[in-house]
């Protein structure tokens, strides 16, 4: 497929913008550009042909199923878009007075209740664009208690080997040491290991449950009591939160402080760089510390935004992706509290349902009934014909089907991680069943063939190494 910058000819134009009906009013002379833009001449037609075949090469859940493990990628409900399409929503403006947008500081107030009912939590932030900025925050949500305290000795945080690879990153990114500790042979967290971890330099620990192995820590409250007896805070990821919402809460199993990928949990989309959302929920006497401003009914009955007494500052600009915001309220309010149970259940159930159709080939790597996620170990397939992990995500693609998270979490060798969300029927699941028997029977009697995959994509295998280590990011105009 060409490029943009391939199209076209010199003096070929397109027609999409209007005639300019305010004044022009142009930066000061030496901010202006000395030479026009070298951009592409092309028409309408072409570059409508254009992005139309670069829709077609992108795979998302509505072309196919999608089973990323530990990013659920499940169908978000159209009337989410619709209801954040309303002009109420999109045509006001932030620094209007609040007086105006009485109806947005609604939409944020309700959210924070209907969150606060199903994590356990007392009060949110919604400024996070993110699921790792929402952990960034949430941490300086626990270092700003600390220093309220004065209790600066507290310089480690504790993660376990099986949480998501941000969650190192993001305590190391907040000045605090990280202390990994490892997994007991079941898949839960080493109890052994975390009491020898513990002491008056633990300033908490952040732990993903359920963790990257799709299993729910048995031990959870066990784990808590240490921290605290400690005198640490505890950290949940919510980013599984799929697999619980509306069964368990994270607040009565004892943690101080989540986050939560709206992007993820609460149906709005996800991948492609944005916007997400990924809001910080404390326990109230937490909430002090928490950034930006907050929409507060004061007491003539109408909100108002105001900064907790001790805010640690701004994480970004004024209360964070509104709009995201409104969709996730649109989703859970569809769904009622029987809806939201029932979504979770589903997905443990299909979850469940492939992991035991498979298990005769592809062995889960913990064989125990398994939350929203799985992961299935090719190590033994590796050994035996050669074909790996990878080998077998990319023949997936032949199939039409996205290929699960390769090669995480790290204590599992060849693995996959497979979450077919409650948004799949049992017909889907089962085509990719078929698919993974067909590529296990193809490793034994043809490898060679599943090395060379895919053949039918666009794009075949590309020198992955050569990619990561010397990206061509950007069209060399004189090539």
């Amino acid at each position: 497929m060409k490029l943009i910058f391939e199209k076209g000819s010199e003096g070929r134009k397109l027609s999409i913008l209007g005639t300019c009906d305010v004044p022009v009013s142009l930066p000061e002379e030496q901010f202006l550009r000395k030479e026009a833009a070298d951009l592409p001449q092309v028409s309408e037609t072409e570059i409508s042909r254009h992005y139309s075949a670069l829709e077609r090469r992108a795979h998302g859940v509505n072309n196919g199923f999608y089973p990323l493990g530990s990013c659920t990628m499940k169908y978000n409900p159209a009337i989410d878009e619709e209801m954040a399409a309303l002009p109420g929503f999109t045509r006001i403006h932030p620094l209007q007075d609040e007086e105006s947008t009485q109806g947005a500081l609604e939409v944020l107030e309700l959210m924070e209740k209907k969150l606060s009912a199903i994590t356990g939590l007392d009060q949110f932030t919604f400024q996070p664009a993110a699921g790792a900025h929402g952990e960034f925050t949430g941490l300086l949500v626990i270092k700003s208690y600390h220093r309220d305290r004065r209790d600066n000795a507290r310089t480690k945080i504790i993660v376990p080997d099986s949480a998501h690879g941000t969650n190192p990153a993001s305590a190391a990114m907040c000045g605090y040491e990280v202390v990994n500790i490892p997994s007991a042979p079941d898949g839960c967290v080493d109890l052994d290991a975390l009491r020898a971890a513990v002491g008056p330099d633990t300033a908490g620990l952040m732990l993903t449950n359920p963790n990257t192995v799709g299993i729910f820590d048995k031990n959870i409250e066990e784990i808590t009591r240490i921290i605290h007896e400690a005198g640490g805070l505890c950290y949940y990821d919510g980013a599984n939160l799929n697999a619980i919402m509306g069964i368990a809460r994270p607040g009565d199993m004892g943690f101080d402080v989540m986050h939560i990928n709206l992007h993820k949990t609460f149906a709005t989309p996800h991948g492609g760089g944005g916007p997400g959302s990924g809001p910080v929920g404390v326990r109230k006497e937490l909430g002090c510390f928490l950034p930006g401003v907050r929409p507060v009914r004061g007491e003539d009955g109408k909100l108002h935004l105001q900064a907790p007494e001790k805010s640690m500052g701004s994480m970004r600009s004024f209360i964070g992706n509104f709009l995201v915001v409104v969709k996730a309220l649109t989703y859970v309010t569809m769904l009622g509290r029987e809806g939201v149970l029932e979504a979770s259940r589903n997905a443990v159930l299909n979850a469940n349902y492939m992991r035991k159709q498979l298990e005769d080939i592809f062995p889960a790597a913990y064989p125990v009934t398994c939350m929203h996620e799985f992961v299935i170990s090719l190590d033994e397939l590796h050994k035996e014909t050669g074909v790996s992990a990878l080998d077998a995500a990319k023949a997936l693609l032949d199939y039409g089907i996205h290929p699960p998270t390769m090669y995480f979490p790290l204590i599992v060798h060849e693995a996959l991680m497979i979450e077919p969300t409650e948004t799949e029927t049992k017909e889907t699941m089962d085509e990719a069943i078929q698919a993974l028997r067909e590529i296990y029977q193809k490793a034994h009697e043809n490898p060679e063939a599943l090395h060379q995959a895919p053949l039918k994509a666009a794009i075949s295998r590309p020198d992955e190494v050569q990619a990561a280590r010397k990206p061509r990011l950007t069209y060399g105009m004189d090539a």
